[in-house]
């Protein structure tokens, strides 16, 4: 009977810990050494050295053709930039931020008299954006919830991303 017992609770303990779904993955794989985006092509490339490791669909700002300038303007920037924080508590389920703004933003929108904006990240979707939606962010790059926990996995702070149009 004790034998019973002891399968029974190793059973429901298997059992539970699949049902347990975490938005913090681990990922042991080859180090992402740079991200590619291609605006146009609303495709971003998650590569170590020059080989492809994850190829995602984006969504970006809502505004998306050009380099964003200003705050509020919902172009998503272009240029070079590194992955610069990480924020497990976002509003759009996990997001990794961009360096947005460098100085060279910074000062041509001093010089415009006008704010760069900022808080510009990779990220999943809210629950009330669709499939269907197409560039909604302010000027961030979206993904599925899931692909963002691959992405928050796999790239760390620090990381250099470059953002074509």
């Amino acid at each position: 009977m004790r034998r019973f017992w002891i399968v029974l609770m190793l059973l429901a303990g298997v059992t539970l810990a699949g049902c347990s779904s975490s938005k913090f993955k681990t990922y042991r794989g080859p180090e992402v050494t740079r991200i590619y985006v291609f605006k146009d092509q609303r495709t971003m490339y998650l590569m170590h050295n020059n080989e492809v490791l994850k190829t995602y669909g984006i969504e970006l700002g809502f505004n998306p053709i050009g380099h964003k300038q200003f705050e509020g303007d919902g172009k998503t920037p272009e240029g070079r930039y590194f992955i610069d924080r990480r924020n497990p508590n976002s509003n759009f389920h996990l997001s990794v931020g961009i360096s947005y703004p460098n100085p060279y933003d910074r000062a041509f929108a001093h010089d415009q008299g006008k704010s760069p904006g900022g808080d510009i990240f990779i990220h999943g979707r809210p629950g009330d954006v669709g499939k269907a939606e197409r560039d909604w962010t302010a000027g961030c790059i979206s993904v599925t919830d899931k692909e963002i926990e691959d992405i928050y996995a796999m790239v760390r702070d620090g990381t250099e991303i470059l953002i074509y149009p």
